[in-house]
């Protein structure tokens, strides 16, 4: 299958289409066992924002290993989708916290929702991670 069956920047359109599409977020364990677990994102430029507990399975392995996969799919026909893997950088700046967790809430639960969620999402142990794409795979239309 060839990869990149989509016209350039078509990805970063459909990584922040709405209704917006969970993330799979693909991480090793300290044992060398693989975990994925679903996350909430948005962009910033062609960096993946999302946030997660620095005390869960996914938190503890990107402290520990800062490279990652993604996936994000459209499960309807025709199917499409994108995977990213790259490198992490984290933060746990509260102005930072509190933007992207709003901003992501948004994207997720509805503007009428985000400052809520925002505010709830956004203090201890999460932290924001940016995941900076090093190979994006992008298929549109697989089935067509």
């Amino acid at each position: 299958m060839p990869e990149n069956r989509a016209p350039n920047g078509w990805w970063q359109s459909f990584l922040t289409a709405l209704p917006a599409h969970t993330a799979k977020l693909a991480v090793v364990r300290a044992d060398g066992s693989p975990h994925v677990a679903p996350v909430w994102i948005d962009l910033d430029g062609d960096d993946v924002m999302f946030m997660t507990s620095a005390r869960s399975i996914k938190g503890k392995a990107i402290l520990r290993d800062g490279r990652v996969s993604l996936c994000v799919d459209d499960e309807r026909p025709p199917f499409s989708f994108v995977t990213i893997a790259g490198t992490t950088k984290t933060s746990t700046e509260p102005d930072e916290l509190l933007q992207w967790a709003t901003r992501i809430a948004g994207r997720y639960m509805g503007a009428d929702q985000a400052d809520e969620y925002g505010r709830r999402n956004a203090v201890p142990p999460e932290m924001l991670v940016r995941l900076t794409p090093t190979r994006v795979v992008a298929v549109r239309d697989l089935a067509e």
